[in-house]
């Protein structure tokens, strides 16, 4: 008898609903936050700095690390799979909690390769782990956004992600910081390597409480056609011709982002020679800037358009990037560090805008019904063009390393000479150049997507500059801070206005 009710109660939990209450409505939004919160901070914990250091400490290579951080792009090919165990099985918060649970359980692999192998051996077995994890959160991720476009209202979409991204920024900034000094800590009295088990092991804990939320979400019933082809679902958002821009967007940003992000913290940490604690703070004052402008970003999607806020947040990622070569001329100097944070300051107000946007502009665009197959297709192509990118930056990081290109100014007098860097590229300055310019074309693929509520870029970066304006006059009396946020917002803005007005003198004849 007991049996039977705890079957009973597991398939109540599980199953999807005709219709819901506002008050089961409200729960599951609530969980939606939660397992927000608690996945931003597992994550935190699990990959960027830490997982980068780990590689390095395991002896990674640059190409290696390339593979590393190509790995979760190319396990979007198990979104295959995703469609059609929901399209079979239509039960999508059962493959959720089912995937997202094994996933996570696999870094247990990863936090024992330090006792178990090391060297070589220790590489391969993180990146099949990694592997096997990521297809696995893969799966998860495609039933999840499915089951979320169903559930939250797209006049609110805005709001609840952002504030779903702000407090689990916030979480995430906390345990960055305290991850990086423990690890500071730990390896001036023990192996360092054991360190970052000590990490994963406590970011796998966060990761499976974070699932116990995903049984708190209610799933609506499925609509559309029940048995449809395979095929025929992955083909249908090719067909619709705004859909295929955004994907066309998504894969050459995704391609340009990831041609850079993996090398930032190798930068700083062998280029730069930086300690990983004065690393994990600037970490941190990114975050904290992602914490400040996620709510914003989310009142100006909602206000205007998820595409006007791309853009915007888009063009300053990529000042953000382009910036880096610019620490060293040729190696550290006096504005290294003033320059590292101005950066990082950037990549949190930029970053912010984009994650969310970018999210919410599939999930507004994708059908309700559909949502699972058209994601699908997005992550496919996107994430298989962005899987490449790391791959050919370890390559190109390796080919450049003993290479450089450099313009100098030159003064030769009776006293002495002196030489002024103007450029200075070399390793990893020429990975951020290109990644540049292909960020610049994806922005232009941008312009052909078509969004409800879309306005000009700089309508929106006037409201961005207001905010920016009204929330930092309580930091007036310090100096330079509220300078170092608006300026680089003006410099932006500047460029914008020109953009707008070379696209308003070609609007005749851009193709369709």
């Amino acid at each position: 008898m007991n049996r039977l009710k705890l079957i009973s109660s597991i398939k109540n939990r599980f199953s999807p609903h005709a219709v819901l209450s506002p008050e089961e409505e409200q729960k599951g939004l609530k969980a939606i936050v939660w397992d927000g919160i608690l996945s931003q901070a597992m994550g935190s914990l699990q990959g960027g700095a830490f997982l980068a250091a780990f590689a390095l400490a395991l002896g990674a290579t640059n190409f290696e690390i390339g593979i590393l951080a190509a790995i979760p792009f190319f396990a979007q090919i198990s979104q295959i799979l995703a469609v059609y165990l929901v399209e079979t099985v239509r039960n999508r918060k059962a493959i959720v909690v089912i995937f997202a649970v094994c996933g996570r359980l696999v870094w247990l692999v990863i936090i024992f390769i330090p006792i178990l192998f090391l060297g070589k051996q220790g590489i391969t077995l993180l990146m099949l782990a990694v592997f096997s994890s990521s297809v696995l959160g893969a799966i998860a991720g495609n039933s999840w956004f499915s089951m979320v476009r169903d559930l939250v209202p797209e006049k609110t979409m805005g709001k609840l992600f952002s504030q779903r991204a702000m407090l689990g920024t916030g979480f995430a900034i906390a345990l960055t910081l305290l991850g990086g000094y423990f690890i500071d800590s730990w390896k001036s009295g023990h192996n360092e390597i054991y360190g970052y088990s000590i990490i994963f092991a406590f970011g796998l804990i966060l990761g499976l409480i974070g699932a116990s939320f995903l049984l708190k979400i209610p799933e609506l019933e499925m609509k559309g056609e029940i048995g449809a082809s395979l095929p025929k679902l992955l083909s249908q958002p090719f067909a619709d011709r705004n859909f295929r821009n955004l994907i066309i967007f998504a894969s050459f940003w995704n391609f340009a982002i990831n041609l850079a992000a993996p090398f930032f913290t190798i930068y700083m940490l062998r280029r730069l020679g930086l300690d990983l604690f004065l690393v994990t703070i600037l970490i941190m004052i990114s975050q904290v800037t992602n914490l400040l402008f996620v709510r914003v970003w989310g009142r100006l999607a909602d206000r205007f358009s998820n595409k006007s806020v791309l853009s915007v947040s888009g063009t300053l990622f990529l000042v953000a990037i382009i910036a880096w070569p610019f620490t060293t001329m040729p190696e550290k100097y006096f504005l290294t560090i003033p320059l590292l944070v101005l950066i990082h300051v950037l990549s949190g107000i930029s970053l912010a805008g984009v994650g969310l946007a970018s999210g919410n502009i599939i999930l507004k665009l994708s059908p309700r019904g559909q949502a699972s197959a058209y994601i699908a297709s997005h992550g496919l192509l996107s994430n298989i063009v962005a899987a490449s990118a790391p791959l050919l930056g370890g390559i190109l990081a390796d080919f450049f390393a003993v290479r450089g290109l450099s313009f100098t100014f030159s003064w030769s007098g009776p006293a002495k000479e002196l030489m002024l860097y103007a450029l200075s590229f070399k390793e990893l300055d020429f990975l951020f150049f290109f990644a540049f310019v292909v960020g610049l074309y994806s922005l232009h693929r941008l312009t052909r997507v078509n969004e409800e509520g879309e306005v000009e870029e700089k309508i929106v970066m006037q409201e961005l500059m207001s905010e920016v304006t009204g929330g930092t006059k309580s930091l007036s009396s310090v100096g330079g801070l509220r300078n170092l946020t608006i300026f680089p917002l003006h410099l932006v803005s500047g460029a914008l206005r020109t953009r707008s007005k070379a696209g308003n003198t070609n609007e005749g004849n851009k193709p369709p």
